[in-house]
């Protein structure tokens, strides 16, 4: 193996005591950080959620212009 684990090695870390834990007052040293993006992410689209807004409204005005019909049509005014 050529490649260097991300953690330091117990053995020869300093105030490490057995089980692993460190005094009060030291801290262990950091891992290697290996998360992160490759590339950068491509941005969405803002087609869709317009197109759902405008299909929403319409549908909320059919379904008010239908009980306004309906109101009209039992009221018989």
């Amino acid at each position: 193996m050529t490649a260097q684990p991300p953690d330091p090695d117990p053995s020869r870390t300093p105030d490490l005591e057995p089980g692993g834990g460190v005094p009060p007052g030291s801290t262990p040293p950091d891992s290697a950080q290996t998360s992160g993006l490759s590339h950068p992410q491509p941005m969405p689209s803002k087609t869709m959620p317009v197109l759902w807004l405008v299909v929403t409204g319409v549908l909320v005005l059919m379904v008010a212009a239908l009980i306004v019909s309906l109101a009209v049509g039992w009221l018989n005014v």
